[in-house]
């Protein structure tokens, strides 16, 4: 049965060694003393990997076992193992290893719709992860920390680039995809080994270690488990890795789910690891969940996790830990063999201890960057671009070779925290110059300013080489003395040097302008020009540690030197600029796209600044400076094209509206330029689509903090209001028509025709709407699609796979997946909003009988509720329900309560003293029940209430629980 295997892996070692042994000696080998000799049973490829890790573990000493627990796993000489570090960053191509292919950031490539494209770029990139790993076998692994598979429920989330989309499906057959490429399709014999991230219900930032994520059961298994799922049950993925947040109340570090629900996908080991430094959020200082490391890695352990990611390469107090923990019998040894199982399990299937490093190990760095790669990355960016608008401005004539190229991401390539290095960057302006075989105008149409002191006259001036030098104020001009502003918006800034094109930034001592781009985990290179009433400006630094909790420092720049070197400085004391405008960067592109046949303005984001790991976005919209330079352009140029370059939904305002051609992409890697050069001239045909909804403003989305997106009406499944651009959309340079939806064994056929004159990819999408519900249903849901390309005038017939199983959605009555009786809408579509073709499928299947409550029932198995938490039952497992305040109710709808159950029953927790009522029909319904508690001595320490009810509790009822504030259920019963 499935995911049970591992359970049992300990009971059945003793007997798998033998039956090793027993093979090695048929086959006239004897097993030597020698560590390196390939006689050795976990040497011997045609051993099953649970013989050889068997043998292997049983070879090892208690110490040896306990230090392969930690993500920096030491040598063992005495057998010739070398060392294996878990976690090389694989995001959207080898990250921080160096220079490595990078193709669009993840968002862009699941805007491909195109899992056979994506499969193709996994294997590139399990493939350089290889070339590393052979330059540098003990230092550069191949557990590769990808994909991101958590949900795009919001898209303000700091890190929306990482993930692939807001619905699980799409998300599911991506990941598969991509892991598929990675591993290399055969899952006894790995390329590399894929961790999914991160596990689970991670989509804030926001005090992302201590703010827990509510999961009703619906969503729990309808949303966030379903994006997870699928590569996992493919074999495309060998591992979870942990999150920081917690999930009712519970920190995912510790969640039980990693043992009883993600072994349950597979038959197969999986190497489970935390997040960096997340064993240390379980003790006081953070999540005070343990008091002691022991305890938290051990309740780690026996959670599932199987890979401690702590205090860096240190793993002394991981070791000292576990030690400790098993001399307080907080676990057995058992415990440790099957956390090392799992770990060897992955290295064994990896080839390590194949002669020549198995399949892949003939593998070098010479695949790194390679042309096929390059190759593969063009094609990646060009697949990932979305066209969202086009009112015959595209695409451009290569005759019509005057244009123009302007904007603050014109002639740039950023890259994100979990980018490889560049091996070389194709700017939009480079890929445009190279497509017409020509240069062409250009300007970043940025403002190029000097800052002069109003109290000395002196002006900020920056150093002249590479390396720049200490700002200082000086009576020097020119150069030194300018500046290029770049706006990103919520009032950030960054200075670029005109001296010598390197960014200011803080060094914890100075600022130096000496950044190639922002970069670094504080992104310090972030300012603000703030104006005050009298028309000077304060010049603020906003590097992210200014946030943390920890900085003390003041923020203001001002002179802190007899030299007028700048520092920081109270605001008092700080330095009053007048903001001189050497250069209007709006001027500049004004005049370079006008008398231009077409201006294409590149604008977008810098992924490292208002928005990425650690934070979150508050602004959705393009920096006001941004905005205007479009406007300037199109207002001088009325021929303007707009390519918004970045990595969320966008809310573009009036731009929408006004400008005729809007091409969205990521930070699509290396050859950004090539791609968009590719499309914007024709060569090749949009047909990215969007895997999130684009919504109008910041006021259309609920609490970053609220997951129920059933309640919250949030993502396009619930989301009933008009979106700027829905899931699924994007446009192309020719029409499509589709034919009826015919049904067919598995699914449904649809006859899709190119109607126009040029060759396209068309992303057919299937939906289904289920008519009639005891639940809330979503408005639509994806359940297939297919990217298929057509000639001009071509038809082909599409194939999309929908079985009746599809169609399940949770029941809260009964803890269990249903497929109701009725019938379900199948829509056939462009987008989750353009239905071109619709029919009917009748499900045979269960009516969803009326609750039975003198069940026991579990809490939060409800059907509606107000002002209450998901919470930790335990420490160790299951779900209670939490009062935020008095009258807190909870909703058990069309509960059958016959002739009249004598009593009610509730098992409760808490410190202060409360009720339970049961009510009738409403939470102010008619009253037949309340029971009393004194509290208890914790939240953890539970007792038995009762209460007798009175004889209105009878026939078909809504049953509605209230709650005093601070009161915990786990569970109750009508009897």
């Amino acid at each position: 049965m499935k995911g049970k295997r591992n359970k049992g892996r300990q009971g059945r070692r003793r007997t798998t060694v033998l039956v090793a042994m027993a093979l090695i000696a048929g086959l006239g080998a004897t097993v030597p003393a020698a560590a390196d000799d390939p006689a050795y049973a976990f040497r011997d490829p045609r051993l099953s990997v649970d013989q050889r890790v068997d043998d292997l573990l049983g070879r090892l000493t208690l110490d040896e076992k306990i230090s392969l627990l930690h993500q920096y796993e030491p040598a063992i000489p005495r057998l010739g193992i070398q060392a294996f570090r878990t976690g090389t960053e694989a995001l959207h191509g080898v990250a921080w290893l160096g220079k490595a292919t990078v193709f669009p950031q993840a968002i862009g490539l699941a805007s491909t719709w195109d899992p056979a494209l994506i499969e193709r770029v996994g294997s590139a990139v399990g493939d350089e992860a290889r070339g590393f790993q052979q330059e540098r076998p003990d230092g550069w692994g191949l557990n590769l920390w990808a994909p991101v598979v958590n949900l795009l429920r919001d898209p303000r989330w700091g890190r929306n680039e990482e993930g692939y989309s807001e619905d699980p499906y799409l998300t599911g057959s991506i990941s598969t995809a991509y892991g598929d490429g990675l591993t290399g399709g055969d899952p006894d014999h790995l390329k590399a080994a894929p961790t999914l991230k991160h596990y689970l219900a991670n989509n804030n930032e926001v005090h992302r270690a201590t703010t827990s994520s509510d999961l009703r059961p619906r969503v729990l298994h309808e949303y966030d488990e379903a994006a997870f799922e699928p590569a996992i049950e493919a074999d495309a993925a060998t591992g979870v890795m942990s999150s920081y947040n917690l999930v009712n109340g519970r920190p995912n570090t510790v969640d039980p789910d990693l043992n009883d629900v993600v072994r349950s996908w597979t038959s197969r080991d999986l190497l489970n690891v935390t997040d960096a430094f997340a064993p240390g959020n379980l003790l006081p200082a953070a999540q005070n969940y343990y008091p002691t490391l022991a305890e938290g890695d051990a309740a780690a352990l026996r959670a599932g996790i199987d890979s401690f990611t702590d205090n860096s390469a240190d793993s002394g107090p991981t070791v000292t830990a576990v030690n400790s923990a098993l001399k307080q019998s907080l676990l057995k040894e058992s415990d440790i063999d099957t956390a090392v199982s799992h770990v060897l399990a992955v290295r064994v299937r990896l080839g390590e201890f194949d002669p020549n490093g198995g399949r892949y190990g003939s593998i070098d760095k010479s695949v790194i960057d390679s042309p096929a790669h390059r190759k593969l990355a063009r094609e990646a960016a060009t697949e990932s671009a979305v066209l969202l608008k086009n009112q015959n401005a595209l695409p451009l004539r290569k005759s019509a070779n005057d244009v123009a190229v302007v904007g603050p991401l014109a002639d740039t390539l950023y890259t994100d925290w979990y980018s490889g290095m560049l091996p070389y960057a194709i700017t939009p302006k480079q890929g445009i110059e190279a497509k017409l075989g020509t240069s062409v105008a250009s300007s970043e149409g940025a403002d190029r300013i000097a800052l002069k002191d109003t109290a000395t006259g002196k002006y900020v001036t920056a150093g002249t080489s590479d390396a720049g030098a200490a700002l200082k104020e000086s009576a020097e001009t020119g150069a030194a003395a300018q500046f290029d502003v770049f706006d990103w918006g919520s009032g950030i800034v960054t200075l670029r040097s005109a001296a010598n094109g390197r960014y200011v930034g803080y060094t914890w001592s100075n600022f130096v302008n000496d950044q190639v781009q922002p970069n670094g985990w504080y992104v310090q290179q972030q300012f603000k020009l703030e104006r005050q009433d009298d028309g000077t400006y304060l010049l603020r630094y906003a590097g992210y540690e200014t946030a943390e909790s920890w900085w003390s420092n003041p923020v203001y720049l001002g002179p802190t030197g007899d030299d007028g070197t700048l520092g920081l400085v109270p605001k008092e004391r700080a330095a009053h600029y007048t903001k001189d405008v050497v250069r209007s960067g709006v001027d500049e592109a004004v005049a370079a796209v006008k008398g231009k046949d077409t201006a294409v303005v590149v604008v977008g984001s810098m992924p490292s600044i208002n928005g990425r790991e650690d934070h979150d976005r508050t602004d959705m919209g393009l920096a006001p400076s941004q905005e205007a330079l479009v406007k300037a352009v199109h207002a001088a140029n009325p021929k303007t094209v707009v390519v918004v370059e970045n990595s969320y939904p966008t809310t573009l305002g009036a731009l929408q509206k006004e400008v005729p051609a809007l091409l969205w992409t990521t930070h699509a890697g290396q050859e950004t330029g090539n791609a968009l050069a590719d499309l914007l001239y024709g060569d090749a045909n949009p047909a990215g689509r969007l895997t999130q909804t684009w919504y109008r403003s910041e006021s259309d989305l609920p609490s970053i903090l609220d997951y129920d997106i059933i309640k919250s009406d949030r993502t396009y499944q619930y989301f009933k209001g008009q979106p700027l651009y829905p899931f699924g959309y994007g446009l192309s340079y020719t029409s499509f028509r589709y034919g009826a939806p015919k049904r067919v064994d598995g699914g449904y056929e649809v006859a899709v025709t190119n109607t126009g004159h040029r060759a396209g990819d068309e992303v057919v999408q299937l939906y289904t709407h289920q008519r009639i519900s005891r639940d809330k249903q979503p408005l639509k849901q994806l359940k297939a699609y297919a990217r298929v390309s057509l000639k001009p005038g071509e038809t082909k017939t599409v194939t999309l796979k929908l079985r009746t199983k599809d169609l399940a959605h949770w029941d809260v009555t009964r803890s269990r997946w249903v497929v109701e009786s009725g019938t379900y809408d199948v829509l056939v579509g462009a987008s989750s909003s353009d239905i071109r073709a619709r029919t009917t499928l009748t499900a045979h299947g269960e009516t969803i009988p009326a609750r039975d409550l003198a069940e026991v029932t579990r809490a939060e198995n409800f059907d509606d509720y107000a002002d209450v938490r998901l919470v930790d039952e335990s420490k160790a497992r299951g779900t209670a329900v939490g009062a935020s305040a008095d009258g807190a109710w909870l909703k058990f709808a069309d509960a059958r309560l016959g002739s009249g159950p004598a009593g009610f029953t509730a098992r409760v927790a808490g410190t202060a003293s409360g009720t339970v009522e049961v009510r009738l029909g409403s939470p102010t319904g008619t009253l037949v029940g309340t029971a009393h508690t004194d509290g208890t001595a914790s939240a953890y320490d539970y007792e038995t209430v009762t209460s007798a009810l009175t004889s209105a509790a009878k026939g078909r009822q809504d049953v509605y629980l209230v709650l005093s504030d601070g009161l915990r259920l786990s569970t109750f019963s009508l009897r």
